[in-house]
């Protein structure tokens, strides 16, 4: 009776190291997980950890990435902050971008951000084409002669066109992608799942801490719980 106790003893205990094991995440691996950029991208975040989402609101992987990005998002520790970055690859692109900070401009980004990708995605409206578009922002209550003066002010054009540069900088091929603290690039193509990518991400975050001088924070693991198992999405290209 004590050597089956024992062995039973044995056995839950090697259960509970093997379990463990498999909660652990895998380390991020250089040019599989992420890439390296050889000319690191200034930050517009300050002293804190600078995470880039470079995404386009018709894009329908950004679209996909979205709910579990913001749920990742809201558990980032207070020295790491996620900066969205509508890319524009030519004209068709610049819209979105326009809209993005129009709608920041006017203080309403929170609020509407969402509902932009499920005006394209669910609603299957085209935001590009100006009459659908002031359509719909006069469903959001929103001022038309405020957005419109926004939408076509040097501030917004000047805004949206970074997005291109810094697109360009980062060597992106298409979206979404993120770009840790302006060195490291990741995205779901390179590492096949979302949830791979929050941990990704979360170990990128840890590196580009520690070489600013930074203490280890612990980070809540949101991302596992947020994110459903999903196929591999391949980036829009940027020729799109």
């Amino acid at each position: 009776m004590r050597v089956s106790v024992i062995s039973r003893g044995f056995a839950m205990l090697a259960s509970i190291i093997f379990a463990g094991a498999a909660l652990a995440a895998d380390p991020a691996v250089e040019g599989t997980d992420f890439k390296r950029l050889s000319k690191p991208l200034a930050v517009e975040t300050g002293k804190q950890i600078e995470v880039a989402e470079f995404f386009w609101y018709r894009c329908p992987h950004c679209n996909q990435l979205e709910p579990g990005l913001k749920v990742w998002s809201k558990n980032l520790p207070a020295d790491t902050k996620l900066r969205p970055v509508p890319t524009v690859f030519n004209d068709n692109w610049l819209p979105g971008a326009k809209i993005y900070y129009t709608l920041q401009e006017m203080g309403v980004l929170d609020k509407l951000h969402g509902k932009v990708f499920e005006a394209y995605h669910k609603e299957a409206l085209n935001l590009n084409d100006d009459a659908q578009l002031m359509a719909w922002i006069k469903r959001q209550g929103l001022n038309e002669a405020a957005f419109q003066n926004a939408y076509r002010s040097f501030s917004v054009q000047t805004k949206a066109m970074k997005g291109a540069t810094a697109a360009r900088a980062a060597g992106l091929d298409g979206v979404p992608a993120l770009l840790v603290d302006g060195k490291y690039l990741t995205s779901v193509s390179m590492t096949i799942t979302e949830d791979r990518l929050f941990e990704v991400l979360d170990e990128l975050i840890a590196r580009a801490r520690k070489e600013r001088g930074g203490n280890i924070v612990k980070i809540k693991p949101a991302a596992k719980a947020a994110a459903t198992a999903k196929q591999p999405a391949k980036p829009v290209a940027a020729a799109k």
